[in-house]
């Protein structure tokens, strides 16, 4: 069977990072085995090690020639953590538009197609560079996983999945933990910090009070007011205009890990994709570190963020909602993991 190349999406519907998968890679998967077969199937059982270097080596192609691409000369990706960042900031639906303007060779993958496939593999060598992953390789190849082994536990990550994400329209609609660089916070970075030696902001008892109109100006007063420790909220911190449309109906605090890191919390009335939720943010001495968001059903209680403890003693966070109509929670390691 002739596969079916698509280039510029034809409908007008938003461009989700299902949409995206399902027109512009799902075409060239092998037919037969289901998408969980292939992602579970290991294609390099006998470890050759020539397949990992040429995985690295496209990284490493990707790494010079991804500038241009972009139209970003000064992008510097030298497989840093911190180059990660610099590349998030240059997916924009804008970038993604012009990857698929770009006609590809007749017979080849789209541009779009090829520089998620080596954005992923570069995302990848990343991790393995920088914090002991291993390399789970995959085909087609821009499913290869990256285990991580880290205090929080062991982990895989997909960075194709985390591309598809970033280069959604939801990514746009979603600011807070939608982009490339918030999921590679969250899930690599985040699980291997000696959180244990943040300094501390404040002491664990301090209470701030409830900011019941939130505006970035309100917000950014009531915290000099409350925890004037709170040098700054860091470059990562979402703009005053993306921090409006995320539509809190109020915030509250708590100070966890010691006094290392605060919790900011509240419930959104409206999000982009007119889902209501509660978005999750930490801090550190340096700024925003991370930010989660979990849906929750329309006219129930609100949720609640109260404190635990692991079995082995660390403290928790724990987020109590309503979803699907039944009572969840989830725990996490209180710096986010």
């Amino acid at each position: 069977m002739k596969r079916r190349l698509n280039v510029m999406p034809a409908s007008p519907a938003p461009l989700t990072a299902e949409r995206l998968f399902r027109e512009q890679f799902l075409p060239f998967y092998p037919q037969d085995p289901s998408l969980d077969v292939i992602r579970r199937t290991d294609a390099n059982p006998g470890g050759n090690p020539a397949i990992v270097q040429a995985i690295e080596e496209t990284a490493r192609v990707f790494a010079a020639l991804a500038p241009e691409a972009l139209a970003r000369p000064d992008l510097a990706l030298d497989g840093s953590d911190a180059s990660i960042h610099h590349l998030s900031a240059a997916l924009t639906p804008e970038t993604r538009d012009r990857l698929f303007a770009s006609r590809p060779v007749e017979g080849q993958p789209s541009l779009f197609v090829q520089f998620v496939l080596h954005a992923a593999l570069y995302v990848g060598a990343c991790a393995v560079r920088n914090h002991g992953g291993r390399w789970l390789v995959r085909n087609p190849l821009w499913e290869t996983r990256v285990a991580l082994e880290s205090k929080a536990g062991t982990s895989e990550i997909c960075p194709f999945s985390f591309l598809l994400r970033a280069l959604s329209d939801e990514a746009a609609e979603r600011p807070a933990g939608a982009t490339l660089a918030d999921r590679y916070r969250a899930h690599v970075e985040v699980p291997f910090e000696d959180a244990d030696h943040w300094p501390i902001i404040a002491p664990p008892d301090r209470r701030i009070p409830r900011l019941a109109r939130v505006r970035y100006d309100l917000l950014y007063r009531h915290l000099q007011t409350h925890l004037p420790e709170l040098d700054d909220f860091g470059a990562d911190f979402p703009s005053a205009e993306r921090f409006t449309e995320l539509g809190f109906q109020w915030l509250e605090f708590l100070l966890v890990g010691e006094g290392r890191a605060l919790v900011m919390h509240g419930p959104a009335t409206t999000t982009g994709r007119g889902k209501q939720g509660v978005h999750v943010f930490w801090l550190t001495k340096a700024g925003f570190t991370k930010a989660l968001f979990f849906e929750t059903d329309a006219g129930r209680e609100s949720h609640r963020v109260t404190l635990g403890r692991a079995s082995n003693g660390t403290e928790t966070v724990v987020v109590s909602r309503f979803d699907g109509g039944r009572s969840v929670e989830d725990e996490m390691l209180w710096w986010g993991r």
